[in-house]
């Protein structure tokens, strides 16, 4: 398969500065680094090209030979690539790494890679009046928190971790592929620069076990549906003492049984009845903050919209809160009596007589059904 150009790889420009272009790169390693992506075996060549595009395209000679000649200007075989720059790239990939993994240069020192906590999120329903006002609840959430046999050890009570015979007890170690040296993290030990003979009966060896712990939530009134809530250090423990992940709150509301919302606005259906809607009248209407009443005027049409000023939600980030807006639907009567039909095809015949005065709208559609017939 054809290699795909480098600076396609990276994602950057050709006239990329050399800080953009490592900046691509550390977010590509980051991403597809194989031991943040176990279960991904295409990250691995993903993380491999990104690599190859790195090394060429952070070494001056190599980028120049490369956008010269393509890819056979920095092909050792072609006859036109260097050796040049090979100390300044592992260096660079040492620096990155370190950065991204908590590692360092070198072998020796029994550094071990220090990795942050895991972030967490949890998925919590609240009503559309908690939303509004704002509530305080507990959540229980599953950790993973030290091990109280060991305590995070991971060894068998009695015995201790000995340091990795493969890198050292550094974590990482340094890999000769062809004219590169480069530093990966240690096969044996994963990165933790030790080993455990005898696990730990309890937590296997991970020095973490998996439990539940008890949290208070503060709702802000306010909230919207997938707004978040962070609560820092509340995530899964880090590894070989790195810092903790945070734990994210993510809101979903409730259907409620008569308002819908749309960001600060509220709206809702208000059933009015026929005599009503053609008459007039008051009727009550329910807010988040009790009862109101609207006056109905005459010959309202179903449709009509009311709006009631300031009786929707203040969101988090508003000066003000929104309205409620009521949707006026007229019910046709149903279970009709005898005397109640009697009375509305009296009603129909004299309406007839006049069409155009008391039913416009539907003498105006039949004028334009018959014009469309006729032509």
């Amino acid at each position: 398969m054809a290699k795909r150009d480098f600076y396609e790889v990276l994602g950057v420009n050709r006239d990329a500065s050399d800080d953009e272009i490592k900046k691509a790169y550390r977010k590509l390693a980051m991403k597809f680094h194989p031991d943040r992506n176990p279960d991904n075996p295409k990250a691995e060549e993903q993380f491999k090209e990104a690599k190859e595009a790195y090394e060429i395209l952070s070494d001056a000679q190599k980028r120049q030979a490369y956008d010269q000649f393509g890819h056979a200007g920095v092909d050792p075989q072609a006859g036109m690539g260097g050796g040049a720059g090979m100390g300044g790239f592992a260096d660079a990939f040492s620096d990155i790494f370190g950065d991204i993994f908590g590692g360092g240069r070198g072998g020796g020192g029994g550094r071990s890679t220090v990795y942050r906590g895991a972030d967490l999120r949890y998925n919590l329903e609240i009503s559309l009046e908690e939303a509004a006002r704002g509530t305080d609840t507990r959540i229980r959430i599953p950790t993973m928190e030290e091990c109280d046999t060991c305590h995070g050890s991971g060894a068998r009570p009695g015995t201790q971790p000995k340091s990795c015979p493969t890198c050292g007890g550094a974590g990482q170690v340094r890999m000769q592929q062809g004219f590169f040296s480069i530093q990966q993290t240690c096969p044996k030990c994963h990165g933790t620069g030790r080993v455990i003979p005898e696990p730990c009966p309890t937590c296997h060896g991970a020095g973490r076990v998996k439990q539940h712990k008890t949290l208070q939530v503060k709702i802000p009134a306010g909230v919207d549906e997938g707004d978040r809530i962070r609560l820092a250090g509340e995530g899964e423990h880090g590894v070989n003492g790195g810092p903790p992940g945070d734990l994210f709150v993510q809101i979903h509301i409730k259907q409620h049984p008569v308002f819908q919302r749309d960001h600060n606005d509220l709206h809702c259906e208000m059933p009015v009845s026929f005599a009503t809607a053609a008459l007039g009248g008051e009727i009550e209407i329910p807010t988040l903050d009790g009862a109101a009443k609207i006056k109905i005027p005459a010959e309202t049409q179903s449709g009509k919209v009311f709006r009631l000023r300031g009786k929707g939600i203040r969101g988090i980030r508003s000066s003000g809160p929104g309205d409620l807006m009521c949707h006026v639907v007229v019910e046709t009567p149903v279970n009709l009596t005898d005397r109640q039909k009697e009375l509305l095809r009296e009603f129909e015949a004299i309406s007839d007589k006049d069409a155009g005065r008391h039913n416009p709208r539907a003498k105006s559609w039949m004028d334009k059904v018959k014009d469309f017939f006729a032509s």
